[in-house]
């Protein structure tokens, strides 16, 4: 009542104002608001009250000018006059641009998994019934994964692939090389099986395990040595 008082504005407006202020200083999903308006707060409650925008919409339109790397002291920035045309334009921009990066990065991912693999193709092997085949990439753990019903696929081993801490390795019946069968996670540093799964997390059987334990991994531990 007083600051309409002093100000002679309306006192709803006065009420929308300080509601707005109140929101932004106790809601810390408003951060970047803060941080792009410091001493700017009640002009910017009076243009959002004007404009008749809730703070949420808003702050998606400061997230994506920020993500444009716009200027954010630029007033044509903050204040547009016609909010949601250039809402709209900028969300737009963003997830456009969004889009490129993320293919960017996903591209940059596909090709370092497809190096990684290529480095240690040499631990691959089979024998007259089975055979291991590394990963290509991170769609044919993603293939593997939703074939067999387990994580795979998921759970950041992609990353860790390309980092070069484990790799995941294919174990297939050499009749059926193309089907999947048994997914093995390998430490390179330790040059030990850290998970062999089937279908369903189910273990393999005895004439897997002692394939893999017997035949494959000391020679990979020869492999890993040439490599090296």
């Amino acid at each position: 009542i007083i600051n309409a008082y002093k100000t002679g504005k309306p006192i709803q407006d006065v009420y929308k104002r300080e509601k707005i202020l109140k929101e932004l200083y106790v809601n810390t999903a408003y951060q970047r608001i803060k941080e792009a308006f410091q001493r700017k707060q009640y002009r910017l409650a009076d243009y959002l009250n004007k404009q008749a925008i809730n703070i949420y919409t808003y702050a998606d339109y400061i997230r994506a000018c920020q993500g444009l790397g716009l200027d954010m002291t630029d007033d044509r920035v903050l204040f547009p006059k016609d909010f949601k045309f250039w809402h709209d334009t900028r969300i737009d921009e963003y997830a456009t641009k969004k889009t490129i990066e993320d293919e960017k990065r996903r591209k940059e991912h596909y090709e370092k998994f497809a190096s990684i693999a290529s480095k240690y193709s040499s631990l691959e092997h089979k024998n007259g019934t089975f055979a291991v085949v590394i990963a290509k990439s991170p769609a044919e753990l993603q293939m593997e994964g939703r074939t067999l019903g387990h994580c795979v696929g998921s759970m950041g081993y992609d990353q860790r692939f390309t980092r070069e801490e484990n790799l995941i390795f294919f174990l297939r019946n050499l009749n059926e090389i193309e089907k999947p069968f048994v997914t093995v996670e390998y430490s390179i540093k330790s040059n030990k099986i850290l998970q062999c799964y089937g279908s369903h997390n189910t273990r393999p059987s005895d004439e897997i395990r002692s394939y893999l334990d017997k035949d494959w991994l000391p020679y990979t531990k020869k492999q890993l040595k040439k490599i090296a």
